[in-house]
């Protein structure tokens, strides 16, 4: 029994499929509404929140077209400027009208282009998956496959960023290392002080001071008498 695939005729066909089989692209999805006006040529296909009340913008496409990604950029904004009016309206949903809403989109495949383009932008969560409607025998089912999430994206980075991380150090390194830190480090050679012998004391001259010193007794002479 072989699988055929079955062609879809317009978007609000599909609209209809995707929003019964919302689960397939995540099972916190809460479909809100459906076939929403944008301006004259956009419509927001279908408009739900997740668990959180993150509001998530669903846009459709039955063919290849890089414009849905136009369409999805200016429903995203559409939401985002009346997040408070949603949640007063549809007060039943749990809506976070603080959370900046997502987009996701789904089409039967995605061109070179508009995959680089949404891996290239920054501040906008946008999810990619691709749609089959198959027949086997007397059953027929939409199957939704998704090509680019950011969830899957942020899990490689940090699994990339874990292969990068320094391996710790082994037991037997970081003894090594302990035992490097605790030798103590040479000290600075101290200079020699060279040695002088002590001052000798200064010889004065001494002064001869008359006061002090005794005089010494001249002998006497004698007068010699002639007569």
């Amino acid at each position: 029994m072989s699988i055929e695939r079955i062609k879809v005729e317009s978007d609000r066909e599909l609209e209809q499929m995707v929003t019964k089989e919302i689960g397939q692209v995540s099972k916190d999805l809460n479909v809100i509404c459906s076939n929403v006006s944008v301006n004259g040529k956009t419509n927001l296909d279908i408009l739900c929140h997740d668990n959180n009340g993150q509001l998530v913008i669903v846009q459709l496409s039955v063919n290849e077209d890089d414009i849905m990604l136009l369409h999805g950029i200016q429903s995203l904004d559409y939401v985002d400027r009346f997040k408070a009016f949603l949640k007063a309206t549809y007060n039943k949903h749990k809506i976070d009208d603080k959370e900046q809403p997502r987009l996701i989109l789904i089409a039967p495949s995605f061109s070179d282009v508009l995959r680089h383009a949404v891996q290239g932008m920054k501040g906008i969560r946008i999810d990619l998956y691709e749609w089959e409607y198959l027949k086997l025998g007397d059953h027929k089912g939409l199957r939704l496959q998704p090509v680019f999430t950011w969830a899957q994206t942020e899990r490689e980075e940090k699994t990339t960023e874990k292969k990068h991380e320094p391996k710790p150090a082994k037991k037997k390194e970081v003894e090594q290392v302990q035992e490097k830190k605790e030798e103590p480090e040479p000290e600075p050679p101290v200079e020699e002080v060279p040695t002088f012998p002590p001052p000798q004391p200064i010889d004065e001259p001494e002064e001869e001071k008359e006061d002090f010193k005794p005089k010494k007794e001249e002998p006497s002479k004698r007068k010699l008498k002639l007569f």
